[in-house]
């Protein structure tokens, strides 16, 4: 009905025309009819029309436009009429990509990490702050070789055992390389030897690999940043940012002098018969176009180079044969739905908010084939998308991932809310890799500290595959499909917070995903559950499959997750929020008895919605199915901001009651109190992290929930031993094992190759005496188990937990991904006992 209606509305549209010069007509009366004319002759037959021909073509997997197979369809007219459509007579060409089909028999997997401070001391006993921002590799795959800008150089890495990469050697650069790529033995290092931001100045510094020696310069005539080889070897290409001032003028361009690009003719057979030739970027951009700063570059098989200039939001498509422009355009804007706009302190995840015509500013950019590339749409200026976009070479973009590497940062415990208000997870560079039959996208995320994994069976709609952890603030991505590696760099150093920098290396297997370990399900709205920052842990007392834990103070309006333990990763499957709906702490200051804490206390911990703002560091499921909780308390006694305080919740996270410690243990409070909290036979038993005031040892606390009275005993620590100058060891955990006998957690505050104390004991306080000082028995030394996961070694094993089945759990504290990668490892250990 609806298409008969159409056209009859057609036809009476077409009709108007006629009808208004009817109307045009006088008004007197019909004459009489005339004579009818002769008939003309017949005209002669026309010639019949060319025919318009389609052809199917079916593609193989492999195909560069349908990487695992499809159909090509051709269309044109006949122009010679033998009923076959030639290549000459082809007008448009589209492809029906075969749909993206995860394959789960072969995933990425960590094999080994490498701290860049190795290049300085073997066990990284040293201050010194280095980096590994860009990373290439030999044309074997055998070696990489890496930028520290820090330290003014390159490094060497021997990866012939990719599980076990060995730093070999150094190279200063008399300047900051900023960039690198591999021409046959060479290394190609793009040096910025700039005065200040307008004295600019730069070099191209040609190292030879196997001898870790220069063989040549090139002058580049301005602050270089990005480098890149044609697939030939015909040409590189290296980007001439000059970058501007962020203290000047709030950093907003122009600041001149403006970037350019410098093409690089590498048909000579040695480096010093190398030419140059520039290609000027200004007037293109229609943000700032006296002041183009191009950031990234990749070229593809037809030497053509796309370019992006992050600040100007735009990106050029650059001949190298002839250096001339061919094509550029603005890289766009999009609309941010349903992402976190504001940073909260405490945190508060969420992703409610809307942010219209937010610029892309792209930063890493990668060719899929000659047709499509991608970018990494990190921002700068007022910028940042998030995720990552493709492009045709048209200039059109045809996906874009919107706010899904947000939501996967979210439903892998590794969003920042701190950049909430910033960038996001900010995606910093994107890389190509074909492995085999199959193409992937590596999407670098510098704050998530991720690596997300996209598979491109279809360039136009690239699918989630995996997603990968990295050391913190991952810069620089290089596939190697020869060796089914992929190698990413991250440049974040801070040895006092365990941060080192380093090359992290996967390999495409066999084996399961190692990572995550744990992931969120989706809430009701659609969106994953928010989690971060597991700080302790609880069994179910009869499910085996569940365990309980709680995020800590780096969140305002705290919350226990319970997690499904049946499945690889563990699943955060319901988040219950603690309330204090009933008023209970909010009468229990100190009218009620409880000189622990005061009323103004109170008011900081209890947001207006009846959440809390407390520190959870210590979770037990109650005999009763409610939870006890230990809040550690913050700053030493004489102007503490909160005191140590144990919550008693129902099922549903209503506090029941509070309860506080004796005034005279209070008044001793110094940072690091409660840190576990375990329930057996009618008692409580507390683990104070360290030693309070001038006590040698931290305290066990025993509350009898009977007579509502305190006992403490000292927990004797084992010596600090890191190789990390003023460091800690305490406790983070203790868990019930029965028989009034309990596990506790020991470790030391340092990670990576500092850690040197993450030991399980046991110990029995079935029949102990106030103040007396225990004895302990080791259960096992997990340090070797953290070390398993071939990442940097986590410093804080926060939670244990004894199930059912008689498996011991352990997890890892992320920090709210504050001065950390976002790594959580939850990890069964088996049956100890």
């Amino acid at each position: 009905m609806q298409f008969t209606k159409k056209i009859l509305s057609l036809m009476f549209v077409a009709s108007l025309p006629l009808l208004m010069t009817a109307c045009g007509g006088d008004d007197g009366k019909n004459g009489t009819n005339g004579t009818n004319g002769t008939n003309g002759s017949n005209g002669t037959n026309g010639s019949n029309g060319a025919k318009s021909l389609i052809s199917q073509t079916v593609l193989a997997a492999g195909n560069a436009q349908c990487f695992k197979g499809g159909l090509k369809i051709e269309s044109g007219v006949d122009a010679n009429n033998d009923n076959t459509l030639q290549a000459t007579e082809v007008s448009q060409t589209t492809y029906q990509c075969d749909k993206s089909v995860i394959n789960t028999q072969l995933n990425f997997n960590r094999v080994a990490t490498l701290q860049s401070c190795m290049q300085v001391n073997a066990t990284c006993n040293t201050n010194d702050e280095t980096a590994a921002e860009i990373v290439a590799a030999s044309t074997d795959g055998m070696t990489l070789v890496y930028t520290d800008a820090l330290k003014k150089q390159i490094g060497f890495v021997d990866i012939v055992n990719p599980s076990q990469p060995k730093p070999t050697g150094v190279l200063a650069m008399g300047g900051e390389p900023t960039s690198i790529a591999v021409k046959g033995p060479n290394a190609l290092v793009a040096v910025n030897t700039s005065a200040d931001y307008v004295n600019v100045s730069g070099k191209l510094t040609i190292v030879d690999i196997a001898t870790k020696t220069v063989v040549h310069t090139i002058n580049l005539g301005g602050q270089p940043d990005s480098v890149a080889v044609s697939p030939d070897g015909k040409y590189a290409l290296v980007v001439i940012e000059n970058e501007r001032d962020e203290t000047l003028n709030g950093g907003v361009p122009p600041q001149l002098p403006a970037g350019k690009l410098v093409i690089v003719d590498l048909t000579a057979a040695a480096p010093a018969g190398w030419t140059t030739r520039d290609v000027d970027l200004t007037g293109i951009a229609a943000l700032y176009p006296s002041d183009p700063e191009p950031e990234f570059v990749d070229i593809n098989s037809d030497n053509i180079a796309v370019v992006t200039l992050q600040e100007n939001n735009h990106i050029a498509l650059v001949n190298l044969v002839t250096g001339t422009i061919v094509r550029h355009f603005s890289a766009g804007s999009v609309d941010l739905v349903n992402v976190d706009l504001t940073d909260d302190r405490p945190a508060v995840i969420k992703p409610v908010e809307v942010q219209k015509a937010r610029l892309r500013e792209p930063d890493g950019v990668s060719w899929i084939n000659n047709e499509y590339f991608a970018t990494a749409n990190e921002g700068d200026l007022n910028g940042g998308t998030r995720g990552f976009s493709i492009f045709n070479s048209q200039g059109e973009v045809v996906w874009d991932s919107g706010c899904e590497l947000d939501d996967l940062a979210i439903r892998f415990g590794h969003y920042q809310d701190r950049r909430s208000d910033a960038k996001g997870n900010e995606p910093e560079n994107i890389e190509l890799g074909i492995f085999g039959k199959e193409r992937f996208l590596f999407v670098n995320s510098e704050r998530s500290s991720l690596v997300f994994v996209y598979d491109l069976a279809d360039p136009k709609k690239p699918v989630f595959k995996q997603v990968l952890p990295a050391s913190a603030a991952p810069e620089g991505g290089l596939a190697i499909p020869s060796r089914n590696l992929l190698a990413v760099a991250s440049e974040s150093d801070l040895r006092n917070v365990a941060i080192r920098a380093g090359i992290n290396l996967y390999s495409y297997n066999t084996q399961a995903q190692q990572y995550p370990t744990v992931q969120s399900v989706n809430r009701p709205d659609g969106n994953p559950i928010p989690w971060s920052a597991l700080s302790a842990l609880s069994a179910d007392v009869n499910n085996p499959k569940t365990l309980y834990s709680i995020e800590d103070s780096f969140f305002g309006q705290n919350r226990i997750f319970t997690l499904d333990v049946s499945t690889k990763p563990a699943l955060v499957v319901s988040e219950t929020k603690i309330w204090d709906s009933k008023n209970v702490f909010a009468t229990s200051g100190i009218n009620a008895g409880l000189p622990s804490f005061s009323n103004a206390e109170l008011a900081a911990m209890i947001n207006a919605d009846k959440s809390v703002n407390l520190d959870p560091e210590g979770l037990a499921q109650a005999s009763d199915g409610g939870f006890w909780i230990a809040s550690e308390g913050s700053g030493a006694a004489a102007d503490a901001k909160s005191s140590n305080l144990i919550f008693k919740t129902d099922a549903y996270g209503v506090i029941q009651s509070v309860i506080g410690l004796p005034a005279s243990v209070n008044a001793l409070q110094t940072n690091n109190g409660f840190e576990g909290i375990a329930e057996y036979n009618n008692s409580l038993y507390l683990a104070f992290q360290r030693a309070w005031g001038t006590e040698a040892n931290p305290r066990i606390g025993i509350y009898d929930l009977a007579s509502k009275t305190w006992k403490f005993v000292f927990y004797p620590l084992d010596a600090y031993s890191s190789q990390y100058a003023g460091g800690w060891v305490g406790l983070s955990e203790i868990t019930s094992i029965g028989n009034g006998e309990f596990m506790v957690l020991e470790r030391d505050n340092r990670g990576g190759p500092d850690a040197a104390i993450k030991r399980l004991y046991k110990i029995n306080l079935q029949t102990v005496a106030g103040g007396e000082t225990i004895t302990k028995t080791l259960i096992k030394d997990i340090k070797p188990v953290l070390g398993s996961t071939t990442g940097t070694l986590l410093e804080k094993v926060e939670g244990t937990a004894l199930m059912s089945n008689g498996d011991v759990y352990i997890v890892t504290d992320n920090d709210g991904v504050n001065d950390h990668s976002g790594e959580t490892q939850l990890i069964n250990l088996g049956k100890l006992f």
